[in-house]
């Protein structure tokens, strides 16, 4: 359940906890948290890039998956000890070269086992949908 009081209902505490992790080598900028969603950011740069000179597809997983999860992780149900990703999925359905990219997730389902999450992938100066991913997180609970 999402606390607005609780530190993790801060983008202060995602963006200090992206540091020396996957989250934070990509380059994540956390933009707003709250119930039900997360919203983030990266700057495109040439390491993010495919062989191809294209923004690889593991670049655009990073962004969308980190903020689905830093999403759960805020809005866990009361007593849950955490969640781990059982199943994801992402469509492509752009590319970017240059810029930088945005995303939204948003809470489909937060039961007591699972949650599910959405989010779509946007080139950030032009609006065009690069991508939609959807994760389903198993809710963890704390061993008797």
């Amino acid at each position: 359940m999402f606390d607005p009081a609780s530190e993790r209902a801060s983008i202060e505490f995602w963006n200090a906890s992206s540091h020396g992790r996957l989250p934070g080598l990509v380059g994540l900028d956390v933009t707003a948290i709250g119930e039900r969603f997360a919203e983030g950011r990266l700057a495109i740069r040439p390491e993010l890039l495919a062989p191809n000179g294209f923004l690889h597809a593991a670049t655009v997983i990073a962004l969308a998956d980190s903020l689905c999860g830093y999403g759960c992780s805020a809005n866990l149900p009361a007593g849950a000890a955490g969640f781990t990703t059982i199943e994801l999925k992402a469509n492509f359905l752009g590319t970017a070269t240059d810029g930088a990219i945005a995303a939204r997730a948003a809470m489909l389902h937060g039961g007591r086992t699972t949650q599910v999450w959405d989010a779509e992938v946007t080139h950030a100066e032009t609006g065009r949908t690069l991508a939609v991913f959807r994760c389903t997180q198993a809710i963890l609970w704390p061993r008797a």
